[in-house]
C-alpha cells in the first residue's frame, strides 16, 4: 500500500510516499481502507521530533481518518463496508489502518469521508474542552481564538451546539468570513481584541475563552473573562507558551484550566465512545459540520503540512486518500 512517511525530523518536508507492507491488525482490531486523513499540528510537531511521543523515522503519521472498514473482530459492533471516522493515533497517512474498536466510530450518511476525516481529534477534544473541562453552560458566551482553524472552527461550532453565544477571534476579514461561516455570532480581530469584546459583551467580559494559540493574547484574554470566568489552555500554535500571575485569578474569582484530551482518555478509552455518542445526534443534526479548508493528495502531504506549520490554514486540512 501507498503511505507517507516521516524520514527524518528535519520538518514537513522530511516526508515522503513510499510502498509499504499492508498493516497487521493485532487480535482485535478493525482493519479500515482509508478514504482520507485529518492533518493536525502534533502531525507537524512529529516532523520535528518535538510532540510528546518521538517515534524513530521512519513512521507513518496521521492520527484521524474516515473510510470503510475492511475486516472487524466479533463482537466489535463493526462489519466490513461500515462507514467510520477512527482515531488510529498513528498510521493514518496510508491507504489502510489497523485500529482497536474504541476508536472507531460510526460516520453518518450525510457526511463525506473528507468532512469526517476532520471529525476526531478536532471535535472530540474540543468537546471535552468545552463540556468537561470548561463546563459551558447554554446562555453563556464563549471566546475563540484561532476561530479560522481547524480546532477553531471546531470549537465555533461545538461552543453554538450547546446553546452559547460565540465571539471568534481572527488575524484577517477573510479568517473572519470563514468564521462566520463556521457559525460565529460575532468576529473581531486579534489585534487589540479586549476592547471589541468588552464592547460586545456589555462591558461583563466573556465566561469561557478557549484558546489554542497561546502567545501574547493570554493576557488580554484572562483581563476578558467575566466573573467566574475561565480561560481554557488547548495548545500553544503561536509558539510561545505563556505564563500567568496567579494574583489576577484573585480579582475576579476566574481560572485557568487545561485542557489535556489525550491524558484524560487514553487510561479510560471508554471515554472517546461515550464522547461520540454525546456528539453523534449533532453531526446527523449537521450542527456540527467540519469546515474543509484545503485537500491535498496524499502525494502532495509535506504541503498539507507546511500549510498549518505557517498558520495559513482556513478551515480543516485533510488528506484524499482515495474518492469519496
Amino acid at each position: 500500500m501507498r503511505a507517507v512517511q516521516v524520514v527524518s525530523l528535519d520538518g514537513p518536508g522530511a516526508v515522503r510516499v513510499a510502498d509499504t507492507g499492508d498493516p497487521r491488525p493485532a487480535p482485535g482490531q478493525v482493519l479500515v481502507d482509508v478514504h482520507a486523513a485529518g492533518v493536525t499540528y502534533p502531525d507537524v510537531l512529529l516532523t520535528r521530533g518535538r510532540y510528546q511521543l518521538r517515534p524513530e523515522p521512519p513512521f507513518v503519521p496521521g492520527s484521524e481518518v474516515a473510510g470503510t472498514v475492511r475486516s472487524a473482530p466479533g463482537g466489535s459492533g463493526l462489519a466490513p463496508g461500515d462507514r467510520v471516522a477512527a482515531f488510529p493515533g498513528f498510521g493514518g497517512f496510508a491507504e489502510r489502518v489497523a485500529a482497536d474498536p474504541s476508536v472507531v466510530f460510526p460516520l453518518p450518511e450525510r457526511l463525506s469521508f473528507t468532512a469526517g476525516a476532520g471529525v476526531p481529534m478536532n471535535y472530540l477534544t474540543v468537546h471535552f474542552a468545552l463540556a468537561r473541562r470548561g463546563r459551558l453552560r447554554a446562555g453563556e458566551t464563549v471566546l475563540v481564538h484561532g476561530a479560522a482553524g481547524g480546532v477553531g472552527t471546531a470549537a465555533v461550532q461545538m461552543a453554538r451546539a450547546l446553546g452559547a453565544r460565540v465571539i471568534a477571534v481572527v488575524s484577517t476579514e477573510a479568517k473572519a468570513e470563514v468564521a462566520r461561516r463556521a457559525g460565529a455570532h460575532e468576529t473581531v480581530l486579534a489585534e487589540g481584541f479586549r476592547q471589541p469584546v468588552a464592547e460586545l459583551t456589555g462591558g461583563r467580559g466573556v465566561d469561557v475563552v478557549l484558546d489554542p494559540v497561546g502567545g501574547d493574547r493570554f493576557t488580554d484574554s484572562l483581563r476578558s473573562l467575566a466573573p467566574e470566568g475561565r480561560l481554557l489552555v488547548v495548545g500553544f500554535t503561536g509558539g510561545e507558551i505563556p505564563t500567568v500571575k496567579v494574583n489576577r485569578l484573585l480579582l475576579n474569582n476566574i481560572e485557568v484550566v487545561g485542557v489535556g484530551w489525550g491524558a484524560f482518555w487514553l487510561p479510560r478509552p471508554e471515554y472517546l465512545r461515550e464522547q461520540w455518542e454525546e456528539i453523534l445526534p449533532h453531526l446527523e443534526s449537521g450542527a456540527l459540520d467540519p469546515l474543509v479548508g484545503s485537500v491535498h493528495p496524499l502525494e502532495r502531504a509535506a504541503d498539507a503540512l507546511r500549510e498549518l506549520d505557517g498558520r495559513g490554514a482556513a478551515g480543516k486540512v485533510v488528506l484524499r486518500v482515495r474518492e469519496d
